[in-house]
């Protein structure tokens, strides 16, 4: 490669080996040299390192020794620089230090057997993480520690169980796969895990954030905690009742999302339909925000891990119950008997019946059937959540909101029927 290469490119590639070291610099000198300056490295020091590396890397490109031997020998300068300063300068025992430098006398190779998009990005990532030290520090001390072991349940769900599951039918009698049995689970761990963070970290005083996260985590979850909040106060609060109505609102743009995960023709004809039951549901939450009300100060919805080994089994158990069923009952009912179970399956949770439809799991059906379907069960949903909100809210507290969420149901239906003339 040194060979082909004219002097002209292999000058610009050091030049742009000093440029991202004495960008480093910058970074570091900042960080490390703002209180006391005897840090090894910065601006100076960070060039230099990229030079030697860079002459030393070219002495022999082959067998790399004189470069693989200069790596000891700045090792040893570090250690023995670090030993020689005072006990008391917290900056010397960081690990940062001695990485950043040894980055830098990497930077010339890099920079001349690499694209330059390598040493620019290595370069800025070094920098991020040099400027961030104290947010970085400060999100350790935030995060709590179960947090990590949430982050790793996730990461297995997704980067290691999901790639293992197999992709073909293992009865004949449904299509369904475990592959997609995993990936309806996945889709929705996603999403309630996304919305359980921003609940848990992101600052939600006095507004409908609370209730716009609680939508996307949980619809039926989110009525019930703000039904008891408006218990609680013993009479209406505009805040509660705009809040039951925006979870619901929320959830029709959740649907949307998922339907479109699998089968994004299916989710452009529910387009229109979620769309207008979502403005038509913000228009209403609006209504019940700026009612007069005797309004009290809300306390947080509770938040709870959404990655627990228990939801995970009955989730997947009950988009294979699901999925299984509506077969059977597309087989031996037809049509009618979809749209009957869709009725029942939004009185439990619509995710594994949405899913189940996304993905195929009944065949026959035309792509409006299967819509109408969807929202048959979303209206069904907002049903059992108007009762919800009734029977933990108190008629008197949440007989607005409640009947809200009956005419959202009403106007669903209505929807729907439209998809099957």
């Amino acid at each position: 490669m040194l060979a082909d290469m004219a002097p002209i490119e292999l000058a610009g590639r050091l030049g742009l080996a000093l440029a991202m070291a004495i960008f480093i610099g910058l970074a570091f000198e900042e960080i490390y040299k703002r209180d006391e300056g005897t840090s090894p490295g910065g601006i100076r020091t960070f060039p230099t390192l990229a030079l030697v590396g860079s002459v030393l890397f070219l002495l022999d490109p082959k067998s790399l020794l004189p470069f693989v031997i200069g790596i000891p020998a700045i090792a040893a300068w570090l250690y023995a620089h670090i030993r020689s300063a005072p006990a008391d300068v917290g900056h010397h025992r960081s690990l940062m230090i001695p990485t950043t430098n040894l980055l830098a006398y990497s930077l010339g190779p890099i920079a001349i057997v690499q694209p330059p998009w390598i040493v620019v990005s290595a370069s800025v990532a070094a920098v991020l993480l040099l400027e961030s030290r104290e947010p970085l520090h400060e999100l350790v001390r935030t995060v709590a520690p179960e947090e990590v072991f949430t982050l790793g349940k996730f990461l297995i769900l997704v980067g290691l169980v999901l790639p293992l599951v197999p992709n073909q039918p293992i009865v004949s009698w449904t299509p369904i796969t475990p592959l997609q049995v995993w990936l309806a689970l996945v889709a929705i761990s996603t999403l309630s895990y996304v919305s359980y963070l921003l609940q848990r970290y992101v600052p939600k005083t006095g507004s409908l954030l609370p209730a716009v996260l609680g939508g996307v985590y949980s619809s039926t979850v989110t009525t019930v905690a703000l039904a008891r909040q408006q218990k609680q106060t013993g009479v209406p609060n505009s805040r509660l009742s705009a809040g039951i109505v925006t979870a619901t609102t929320i959830m029709y743009l959740r649907i949307g999302l998922v339907v479109a995960i699998f089968d994004a023709q299916l989710a452009l004809l529910l387009l229109p339909a979620l769309l207008s039951l979502f403005f038509v549901g913000c228009m209403l939450a609006a209504w019940q925000w700026y009612r007069p009300a005797a309004d009290r100060p809300t306390a947080a919805l509770p938040v709870k891990n959404p990655l627990q080994l228990e939801t995970a089994v009955t989730f997947a158990a009950m988009f294979v119950i699901i999925s299984l069923a509506s077969a059977w009952v597309r087989a031996n009912y037809g049509q009618t008997g979809v749209f009957s179970l869709a009725a029942i399956a939004g009185v439990t949770d619509i995710d594994p019946f949405v899913l189940s439809l996304a993905q195929g799991s009944i065949a026959g059906m035309s792509p409006h059937a299967l819509a109408a379907a969807i929202l048959i069960a979303a209206a069904s949903n907002n049903a059992l959540k108007a009762l919800y909100a009734v029977l933990f809210g108190g008629i008197k507290a949440c007989r607005g909101p409640a009947t809200m969420l009956l005419c959202l149901a009403v106007l669903g239906l209505a929807v729907a029927a439209s998809y099957l003339r």
